[in-house]
């Protein structure tokens, strides 16, 4: 059974197909948070150090963490942005990180003060990223997210996009990388767009698993973008990817709805026995009541991860 493990100094979190299905909380992201970008900028932490704790307390399993505040000189000045933000919240909390960047000098850095056992987020099919980010994940022996795209861009085929995996793989592998530190994301198009989008994921989302028997992950809100009442459309999304094979999803954990359906998946799984962490989470619950507000700001439901989301949304 293909397990990838990521830790931070003092837990350890196993992704894999007979696991809870791994909450990825995506807040902590400047991209589309222009007040949080500044705050960033002007060293003000105050809202990150709220963000991590209020996505641990609502149940993220890992925290993704991102300083790509600007387009200007990146390669400058993100890396000891991430390093400082890094520091900041594996000194809150101890769930395990990953470390979310474009740019390979701010990786490194990262890599060089993370503790524990980070996922790296992330290499494309690219030559030019395989070869700049791979040797990296070989030294620091982490696990890796893969993105299903490469020079020509993101495929609106499926088949494509496996390819593109299937490539990503093999190369790692010629480095020394099992499959199991590979964590593919197929690249969720938004349905309101492609009305074909959710049949693709699931498509690809089993041969992922049968095929390469790799874990996978993805933008979770890509799906509902530009349509209204996201978290619903999220919402009913999440147990028929986890039913597909998906293991894991960068996402916002401060939304109930959605927290529910990954809680409620798991139970019906089996990857929750004797119903526990369901018991443990709802067993005061008073129907109407909301358990965990989203931070204020965030009523569209906006995506993580730089500028990369852009030209996704654009290709689609």
């Amino acid at each position: 059974m293909t397990r990838t493990i990521v830790a931070s100094a003092t837990k350890e979190i196993i992704i894999g197909f007979d696991q809870p299905f791994c909450v990825i909380g995506e807040r902590i992201n400047p991209t589309g948070r222009k007040k949080l970008a500044a705050e960033m900028i002007a060293g003000d932490f105050s809202t990150v150090e709220k963000d991590a704790l209020a996505q641990v307390a609502a149940g993220a399993t890992m925290l993704d963490v991102n300083a790509g505040v600007t387009a200007v000189n990146p390669n400058e000045t993100e890396p000891p942005l991430l390093v400082k933000t890094l520091e900041i919240v594996q000194a809150l909390t101890d769930v395990p990180l990953s470390i979310d960047s474009s740019v390979t000098a701010a990786i490194e850095a990262g890599l060089r003060v993370a503790k524990g056992r980070p996922l790296v987020n992330s290499v494309t099919g690219e030559e030019e990223k395989l070869e700049a980010i791979l040797p990296l994940i070989k030294k620091y022996n982490v696990p890796v997210v893969a993105i299903s795209n490469d020079e020509t861009g993101i495929s609106e085929d499926p088949d494509v996009r496996f390819a593109v995996a299937k490539k990503i793989v093999e190369r790692a592998a010629d480095y020394g990388i099992p499959a199991h530190d590979i964590v593919v994301d197929p690249l969720v198009m938004p349905i309101g767009a492609m009305g074909t989008a959710g049949k693709q994921v699931f498509q690809l989302l089993r041969r992922l698993r049968e095929e390469l028997k790799v874990n996978t992950t993805c933008g979770l809100s890509n799906i509902s973008f530009g349509l209204p009442h996201r978290h619903g459309i999220n919402a009913a999304f999440i147990p028929m990817v986890i039913t597909a094979g998906m293991t894991s999803a960068i996402m916002n954990p401060c939304r109930p709805q959605e927290m529910e359906a990954v809680r409620g998946a798991n139970v019906l799984t089996g990857a929750d026995p004797n119903c526990h962490d369901w018991i443990m989470a709802y067993r005061d619950h008073t129907p109407g009541a909301v358990t965990a507000a989203a931070p204020s700001g965030d009523a569209g439901g906006g995506r993580r991860r730089g500028g990369r989301e852009g030209r996704r949304r654009a290709s689609a």
